[in-house]
């Protein structure tokens, strides 16, 4: 559904369940009726906590909780305590925009989110419509950016930009080994996530004089085993491999790339839901060991950043994800715009958050800094590598904390 056509369905039926109330205040009134001008700042955070992406949206509600703790102990924002209010999107987006719905209801000052582009681009329309600030840890879509609205931002690079400097750092690795890249095959799965990397991908390798084929799409929630399309890349002759999925379905691909063995020189995440987690490494085993990822990652060389995923790790007894992270940065993003307007009216939050720069724990060219579609202008893609089992960062060289190792392990 064009998002122009879902902004009116859902007007419509914000308007009838208004009606069905018997009340006639706008649905952004909802939350000061709830109590926003008072009590607790209530932050919403919207991930999946049920359902086949639970393990990513987890990780994410801790990481938001982890950053209202962290404001508490010092103090609160705007002389007043903070409060996580969270919704379980179970993955879906007709559910995720029903929980924004409802935390907007309950008063949240803004949301954070959630995880999966489709669901967001759910959320960023029911924050237009309340008029209330929305801010994207995790969403790599760019359409959602291309309507103009004004309470939708984002902290991770988007699609274009990760696709773009995966392409990048491909040629350019590639030729300093001495095996240039030629074609690339790129397996995705379907929705606007997988689509959007892929394309943007491919447009940037046809700049660079990079083959891309064949293009090879899979559902998600459904897939079982990918032996069939990893064949299909083996006979394709390409000399890369480019996945961009999320975590269950690429740990597959890893399964039938060990089983297939295609004669690859190398795997290259982009945007890769698994090739830069620690569990990945756990769960594929030894065939998971050189597998490139380009993606957003937590700053490993920032003390806070490093102190924050120990607690994490002694906390929870799992590594913090890079997901997790950006979570705690978004509400960091809200909490610091009401305490710098010292407000919780949500257009006073807005522009304080699209005026305002934010220290992120994750890595970027510069503090968080929204241009004027919403974007986060200093985010930085980065390459990682699965290295002795462990995640490294290897290009650009100014950030690497090792040397891009271009070969596979099946050979």
């Amino acid at each position: 559904m064009a998002v122009r056509a879902l902004v009116a369905v859902l007007s419509a039926g914000a308007l009838l369940a208004t009606a069905a109330c018997g009340g006639s205040a706008p649905s952004g009134a909802a939350g000061a009726a709830a109590g926003r001008d008072e009590g607790p700042v209530k932050i919403g955070a919207l991930h999946p906590v049920s359902g086949a992406f639970a393990v990513d949206g987890q990780q994410m509600r801790r990481g938001a909780e982890l950053a209202v703790e962290q404001l508490n102990r010092n103090g609160g924002v705007a002389g007043r305590p903070v409060e996580l209010i969270t919704g379980d999107t179970q993955g879906k987006a007709e559910i995720g925009q029903s929980e924004a719905q409802r935390l907007i209801a309950e008063g949240a000052a803004g949301l954070v989110g959630t995880y999966q582009s489709a669901v967001s681009t759910n959320v960023a329309v029911v924050a237009e419509r309340n008029k209330v600030p929305f801010v994207m840890d995790v969403t790599a879509s760019d359409a959602i950016f291309t309507h103009g609205y004004r309470y939708s931002f984002r902290v991770q690079p988007g699609s274009t930009a990760i696709a773009s400097a995966a392409a990048k750092y491909l040629k350019e690795v590639s030729a300093r080994t001495g095996k240039e890249v030629r074609k690339v095959a790129f397996l995705h799965e379907q929705t606007d996530f997988g689509r959007g990397a892929a394309e943007g991908f491919t447009a940037a390798a046809a700049k660079l004089g990079i083959e891309v084929g064949p293009d090879i799409s899979y559902d998600a929630t459904t897939v079982s085993d990918l032996t069939a399309q990893l064949t299909q890349v083996k006979a394709a002759g390409a000399d890369v491999l480019a996945v961009a999925g999320y975590y269950s379905d690429s740990l597959l691909v890893s399964r039938a790339l060990a089983s297939v063995k295609p004669d690859l020189d190398a795997v290259w995440g982009v945007s890769n839901g698994a090739y830069d987690q620690p569990k990945f490494v756990t769960d594929a085993g030894p065939g998971a060991e050189l597998y490139f990822n380009t993606n957003y990652h937590y700053d490993a060389t920032k003390p806070e950043t490093v102190a924050l995923r120990e607690e994490y790790q002694r906390r929870y007894g799992a590594p913090m994800r890079t997901g997790a992270v950006l979570a705690y940065d978004a509400v960091q993003v809200i909490a610091q715009a009401v305490d710098r307007s010292g407000s919780t009216d949500p257009e006073r939050v807005r522009d304080t958050i699209s005026a305002q720069e934010v220290e992120p724990l994750t890595v970027g060219n510069g503090p968080i800094s929204f241009d004027g579609k919403g974007d986060n202008r200093n985010a930085v893609p980065v390459l990682t590598q699965v290295q002795g089992g462990a995640i490294k960062q290897v290009y650009p060289p100014e950030i690497a904390e090792s040397e891009p190792d271009y070969t596979v392990m099946w050979r």
